[in-house]
């Protein structure tokens, strides 16, 4: 049973060592780092909307704001100055698109990640042979 046991575990850190190899690369690390910041509103951001055909920008908006595009549309998140949070929905189309600038930077750790592996919570398993 303990030899089950010690199997398990070992599969079980094998997975877990290919979780932690994939996404290694040192930019990967730093644009989801980067991302979690500007969706905290951490970041101050410029995005500007222009049509396409012609050259004109139809919006712009500057400070610190969470975007996301669903079904054609952007989602803008803005926090308030006295923290409470609007959100701005505009609708894309084939001639529009945007560019999202990063005014300020941000100073984010690289190897900034947490996992968390809590054994109480692994279903136990038995491996039998039928040799």
């Amino acid at each position: 049973m303990k030899t089950v046991a010690k199997r398990a575990i070992a599969a079980l850190a094998v997975v877990m060592l290919a979780f932690a190899a994939y996404g290694c690369r040192e930019a990967d690390r730093v644009s989801r780092n980067v991302s979690v910041e500007a969706d905290n509103f951490n970041v101050a951001r410029r995005i500007t909307v222009f049509n396409v055909r012609t050259d004109k920008v139809l919006w712009q908006m500057t400070g610190t704001f969470s975007i996301k595009r669903s079904d054609g549309d952007l989602d803008v998140i803005v926090e308030l100055p006295d923290h409470t949070y609007a959100k701005h929905f505009f609708d894309l189309n084939e001639w529009t698109t945007y560019i999202v600038e990063d005014l300020s930077g941000t100073n984010v750790p690289k190897y900034n990640y947490e996992l968390n592996f809590l054994p109480e919570t692994l279903v136990p398993v038995t491996i039998t042979s039928n040799d």
